[in-house]
């Protein structure tokens, strides 16, 4: 890991994003209601995934799974492995996916064919960014944050090379691309 630092520019401040999660939580719970589990896609959504369920005011259960498909560049390289399975038993529960950013669509559509072979009842996506324009792959989000149209982004989660998760809003990182 580099402790190498890159400009950023502020895309979302915290204040923003505290707003809209209190807005998406009230209105899942009001829409999906209980008994729903929070499926959490490691690592960038678990910010958002604790704050969503902070801001949801019906009991849900949440679960985790780890999928890669960035390793340590910028970009998808195109195949997804699932690193950590949920450990609840999803058959004929009602599921939330709870992700960190959708661009491609190929990692959420990965998973949602998986979750379907589990058995789920239902499932929807919450994404905390979505990025339409990118989308290869025909796919609805039922819950979205923000759309943000370009940048490559970090904070609240969101991460370059394993760097940046920590900070309380997003930001675009301008990359040198000049240097190795």
């Amino acid at each position: 890991m580099s402790n190498e630092q890159h400009p950023l520019e502020v895309v979302l401040t915290p204040e923003q994003i505290q707003a809209r999660v209190g807005e998406l939580g009230r209105q899942i719970s009001h829409e999906m209601g209980k008994d729903i589990i929070l499926l959490g896609v490691l690592k960038g959504a678990f910010v958002f995934l604790g704050d969503l369920a902070r801001a949801m005011n019906v009991p849900v259960r949440m679960d985790f799974v780890r999928l890669a498909s960035y390793g340590a560049d910028s970009v998808s390289c195109g195949t997804i492995t699932m690193t950590k399975e949920p450990e609840l038993d999803l058959k004929g529960q009602r599921v939330l996916v709870v992700e960190d950013i959708v661009d491609t669509g190929r990692t959420v559509r990965w998973l949602l064919d998986r979750l379907a072979g589990m058995g789920a009842a239902e499932v929807k996506v919450c994404s905390f960014i979505d990025k339409p324009e990118r989308r290869e792959l025909a796919l609805d989000i039922d819950y979205v944050g923000f759309r943000v149209p370009q940048g490559f982004l970090v904070g609240y989660g969101l991460d370059y090379n394993e760097c940046y998760r920590h900070l309380p809003g997003v930001y675009e990182v301008k990359l040198d691309r000049q240097r190795g």
